[in-house]
């Protein structure tokens, strides 16, 4: 999920950083692309379903956020959409405002039925997956050491037991620089599954992991937990979402990469603009 979006009409001079004739062959278990409704965020909840039909995609990403925040009259609406033209969908969690490592303990009650509300909804919506954010460091982090990660663990072991009441699959996102979350190099996630006992997916943001410079590691050392993958482009400096093909992120690298690794989740386009034209290249890349 997206902090600074920036406008991809600034980009005068496109460098497409894959060649579809370089990955003809690639062999994926099934291909399964979707879209993320970020692009319409700041529009009406009744515009971006309207456009649900118009994407085109059998996978489609709500965030359980802003003007799209979900209650039961829209998840009826988006059922209804889904039944009507062939749409799976997955669930991004609530993210503003959000940071399950807080150690106010009011607001982290707050937080935790805000986001077990979101999961339910998830729940209703059929979706296969339910994604997350990790928690932030604090203004008073640095006088509490490590209990800011410790709090991080156990509120996800926390989610973990509400997703299973409700039979919800969830996996966790890693997020970019230079925002202080507690989770975004492969070392951070390295200590986080070596002292979590409970299965949570992984899911590979390509955009933050290209500002880490870590896409590769990511995928090469978490294999077996990467479970879903979000798709933007950026110029390696700050999130901007921008179409495939519109910054730096190495899509032939990557792709040659998944081949090994046989991914056969869901690859969701989380771009805010051109986002037809990156599930065509998306397409292209895997032919």
């Amino acid at each position: 999920m997206g902090f600074c979006i920036a406008s991809e009409s600034s980009y005068k001079h496109v460098s497409f950083r894959f060649q579809a004739t370089c990955s003809r062959g690639l062999i994926m278990n099934k291909l399964r692309i979707g879209v993320s409704m970020l692009c319409h965020l700041g529009k009406p909840f009744k515009y971006m379903v309207e456009s649900i039909p118009r994407m085109g995609a059998s996978y489609v990403e709500i965030v359980d956020d802003g003007w799209h925040e979900l209650d039961k009259r829209r998840v009826r609406i988006l059922n209804d959409v889904g039944a009507s033209h062939n749409v799976e969908y997955s669930v991004h969690a609530p993210f503003s405002d959000m940071n399950i490592a807080s150690p106010s303990k009011p607001m982290l009650n707050a937080m935790l039925r805000r986001l077990e509300k979101s999961i339910v909804h998830a729940r209703d919506l059929s979706a296969h997956l339910w994604v997350f954010h990790p928690g932030l460091k604090t203004g008073i982090s640095s006088f509490y050491p490590n209990m800011d990660w410790i709090q991080n663990l156990k509120t996800v072991k926390s989610l973990c037991t509400i997703a299973r009441k409700y039979g919800v699959r969830i996996a966790i996102e890693n997020v970019p620089e230079p925002y202080p979350f507690l989770m975004k190099s492969v070392d951070d996630f390295n200590r986080f599954y070596a002292e979590l006992d409970d299965d949570v997916g992984l899911v590979l943001d390509v955009g933050h992991s290209n500002i880490n410079r870590q896409t590769g590691r990511f995928l090469e050392t978490f294999k077996n937990k990467i479970v879903h993958i979000h798709l933007s482009d950026n110029d390696g400096k700050s999130d901007q979402h921008l179409g495939i093909g519109f910054g730096s992120v190495d899509w032939t690298s990557l792709a040659k990469t998944m081949e090994k690794m046989s991914f056969d989740g869901v690859m969701v386009v989380e771009c805010v603009e051109n986002v037809e034209m990156s599930v065509a290249r998306l397409k292209d890349l895997f032919d």
